[in-house]
Order: structure tokens, then sequence, then C-alpha cells
């Protein structure tokens, strides 16, 4: 053996360090317990009980770790396990020792029979009502039943609205559930699955588009084989449609949202208008200068949920107008809208809804022109922040770079040139501009030409813009005259401001330049 064996075995030899083991052990018992307690007083009972659970079985002869155990059990709703647990101990301790249970397990069990209030604190009405709920749920639904599916669609939908993590777990777990329903050959209960997920969307792009294209697939198979007469479950899955297809070039979107806009209109359902809405409005972006419509749906929006109690759709109604508002130029009508939304979030926890706000904030401060740049720039960088961890990709991604040279074009200056930017779906229509500023022009051209037609969305007007003076910087007079054609529509609102995010200013500022370069008067 090595020296530091031959030394180890000495040392547990000595009684002072046998005791000193001893105590140690004891210790490390303790503070296991002790941490489990913590637990329980934070109301985080479901957390303690798996560590207990491993304590008692490693150290039966615990009586405070089995009432730990009871206590937790308990506190998670499963009465009936913490009166088993308690059982357990008072035999284990009875048969093996000949001792009865102390003081405390009698007092604890005696608490539960009758469910005294003090042996329940730690843990709130809800997480009470929460646990025995789902405790009973799970005792009288079978693990195969079909019910199952649409409740879990109904957690789903309130698990997106807390975003983050919430919101990306409801993404992955809601193709699962459609898969499910698909696989039972029910039509009417996939209906139901997939049209139960009316989660309102305010953003144009996609967080996941591949998924996106997965229930698209889905709620048209389902449409096709649907049985007549299921009015409304034919407008949520068109609904769907419309909503999931966000930025499709087919038209199959913007005439699902239509088709299922006449058929909810004729039906006594709100919440089915409101669906409906929010994917009339995804698909309202068919040119520029569409902001009057758009606000026009978020006013039917607020209104609709306002007399029927739809919080999420009012939310929803509250962010289109912001949007819409800031869009025409009107920020104290927009104003309004934000501070409303903001205190529905807060009285209902919807904690996504103050990313957008905070984002609007940040628009309305540089489109004011009262703040100066070191202010704009610490409020969009407070923004970025908070899409860190918000569980939205489709609005992070590639939107901090863009919000920097919305800044510079309307400062005058070039494009940022670092090779590293992360432009993300915005790229070819940034791309000539990089290139014009570092002074390549015929890669400017090249790139301008590559560039596709900009996705209708909330950013359309926006990317005409930059590919406006793009075109005019390398003397494109085809783009410039394409740019003038698609501009023009929405000569009277701000650039970009219809997402509510950023601005490039005026877009009739653009087509004046634009018609300079072109000569026309």
């Amino acid at each position: 053996p090595s020296n530091s064996s031959a030394a180890s075995d000495v040392f547990k030899r000595q009684g002072w360090a046998r005791a000193e083991r001893s105590r140690l052990a004891e210790l490390r018992l303790r503070a296991v317990e002790r941490r489990a307690e913590a637990k329980l007083d934070l109301g985080r009972a479901a957390e303690a009980v798996p560590d207990l659970d491993a304590h008692v079985t490693e150290h039966p002869w615990r009586e405070d770790a089995w009432r730990l155990l009871a206590l937790a059990l308990y506190r998670t709703g499963r009465q009936r396990d913490a009166l088993a647990v308690l059982r357990r101990a008072r035999a284990l301790l009875a048969e093996q020792l000949g001792l009865d249970p102390g003081p405390a397990l009698r007092r604890l069990e005696e608490d539960i029979l009758r469910q005294a209030d003090h042996a329940e604190l730690g843990q709130d009405a809800a997480a009470r009502v929460w646990a025995q709920a789902a405790e009973a749920y799970d005792r009288a639904v079978a693990s195969g039943a079909r019910a199952r599916l649409e409740s879990t669609v109904g957690i789903l939908r309130n698990l997106a609205v807390t975003g983050g993590g919430g919101l990306e777990a409801a993404r992955e777990q809601r193709t699962a559930a459609i898969a499910a329903a698909e696989e039972l050959g029910d039509a009417e209960l996939t209906a139901r699955v997939i049209g139960a997920y009316d989660v309102p969307a305010i953003w144009t792009r996609s967080d996941d588009p591949r998924q996106a294209a997965e229930v698209v697939a889905a709620a048209e198979r389902t449409l096709g084989v649907l049985p007549a007469g299921n009015d409304v479950l034919r407008a949520r899955l068109l609904a769907t449609v419309a909503l999931e297809s966000r930025g499709d070039r087919s038209g199959r979107g913007r005439e699902a949202a239509l088709e299922a806009e006449q058929m909810a209109r004729g039906l006594d359902d709100p919440g089915l208008l409101a669906f409906v809405l929010n994917g009339v409005y995804m698909q309202t972006f068919q040119r520029a200068g569409l902001a009057p419509e758009r606000d026009a749906i978020g006013a039917e929006l607020v209104g609709l949920s306002g007399r029927h109690g739809l919080v999420t759709s009012e939310v929803l109604g509250r962010l289109v107008r912001l949007q819409a508002r800031s869009a025409l130029g009107d920020f104290d009508g927009a104003d309004q809208h934000a501070s409303v939304a903001d205190e529905l979030a807060a009285r209902h926890e919807l904690p996504l809804v103050s990313v957008f706000t905070q984002w609007y904030r940040a628009l309305r401060l540089a489109a004011s022109g009262e703040a100066g740049a070191d202010e704009v720039e610490a409020a969009y960088r407070d923004a970025i922040a908070r899409l860190d961890g918000a569980g939205m990709p489709g609005l992070e991604s590639g939107l901090p770079a863009l919000t920097w040279l919305c800044l510079r074009v309307r400062q005058g200056l070039p494009a940022q040139t670092d090779a590293h930017t992360d432009w993300g779906p915005y790229e070819p229509w940034v791309r000539p501009l990089v290139w014009v500023a570092r002074g390549r022009t015929s890669e400017a051209g090249a790139a301008l030409r590559r560039a596709p037609e900009p996705p209708r969305d909330l950013l359309f007007e926006a990317m005409w813009c930059l590919t406006a003076r793009a075109a005019i910087a390398v003397d494109d007079r085809d783009t410039m005259q394409r740019a003038y054609g698609e501009l023009a529509p929405a000569a009277a609102e701000l650039a970009g401001a219809g997402s509510g995010l950023i601005t490039l200013g005026p877009v009739s500022r653009y087509l004046d330049d634009l018609s300079i370069t072109l000569g026309r008067t």
C-alpha cells in the first residue's frame, strides 16, 4: 500500500478520528434534513420529496427525516402517501428497535388526519389546489384516455404565455400532442387538439418555421377529413393555418384567414372570433401601408375581449394597436395601449408583454428626436437584454444588429461593417448597404440584384427603405422604380415603426429621395 493509504489506516484506528468521522457524518445528515426543511419553508415541497425518500431509505432510524418526508408529501397534495410513510416509520421503529414514534411524528399524523392549517404552511392555496387536482386527475383519468390530450393542450396554451422555457416547452410538446391525436384516427379529436392552442401571436416571423409547417400540414389534413357540420372546429383549423402561415407567399394563409373570419362571424363564439381575428391580423400584410386596417382589427379585438373577459386577446389587441398607432406616428395613442397592456400583464402574470412594451418605449424615444443618442442607445440595450431567455427566436434573430443599423441610417451614418455581425433573416436586404459602407459598389450591386422581395410582414416597409437606399447608392434604377411603387401606399407611415420596435423614419423621406434620383417631379 502507498504511504498515504497506510497513514489513512492509522488515522482510522485512532479513537479521536473515529469520533470526528461520526461527528462529520451526523452533520452531513442534519444538513440534508435542514436543506429539505428550507425547501418546505419556501413552498418547494415537491423538490424535497426525492431527496428525502432516498435519505430515509439509506438512514431509516432518523425520525426527523420521516417527519419531513411525510410533511413534504402532504404539502404536495399526497395525503394518502404521507400517512403511508408515517405508518412505515411506526412499523420500522416498533419492529426493529421496539420503540414508539416520538411526539413530533405523532403530532404530524394527527395534523394530517384533521388537515390542520399549520401543517400546510409554506404552500399557498393555489399550489395546494394544483397538486391535489393533479393527483385526482391522475387517479381518475386513465393514462391512455383521449381526454388527456385535450387537457394537455390546455396546459400547453397556458404554459406558452409564461414565456422563456415555458414557451419553448409548449412548442415542443404541441407537435407531439397533434401527432398522438392523429394516431388515434379521430378527426374531431385532432381538430380540437390543433385548434385549442389559440395562443395570441403578435410577431410575424415564426419562432420555429419547421414546426409551423408541420402544424399547417396537420391542420390541412384534418380539414380534408373533418365531417361536415363542424363549423367551429373548421374555423379553428383555418385560423391555425392563417397564424402558422405567417410570411408564406403562397396566399393560402390569407385565404384561410378570410374563410375562417366569414364562418366565425356567423357563430356566437367570442373566443373563436378573437382567435380568428389574430389570424386575419397575421395575414394583413399583402402590401405596404396597411397600418389603418391592422388598427381596426386591434380595435375590434379590444372591444370584443373587454365585453367577454378575454384577457390575453385584449392584450393582443392592445399590442396590435400599439404597433399600428406607432406606424401612423400617433405615439400618444400608442402610449395608452402600452400602459393598458402592461397593467393587464401585471395583473394576469403575462411576462412576455413587457418585452414588447419595453421595446416600444425605446422606439418612441428614438422617434421623438427629443433624446440624445446615448439615451436612445441605452434604452435599446436594455430592450435587447430582455430578449435573452424570452423564448422568441423569431423575434430575437438579427434584431439587435438591425436596431443599430436603423439608428445609424437615421443619423446619416454608413452601415456597420463588422464581419461577425449577426443579421439573421435580414441579411439579404442589409448586405448591399454593408458593401456600400466598405466602398465596394460592384459587390453591393450584385447583392442587391440577388436580394429577394422582402417578406410581407411587420418590417416590409423597413426592408424596402433599406433596399431603396442601396439602390440609390449603386444607381440601380430598376430597383429604385420597384421600391417607389412598393412604398408609395405607405407614404404617411414611419418605416418599420409598425413593428413597435424600430424605425427608419418617415417613408415619405425615402420616396422623396427616390423621386429626386429618378428625376420625378
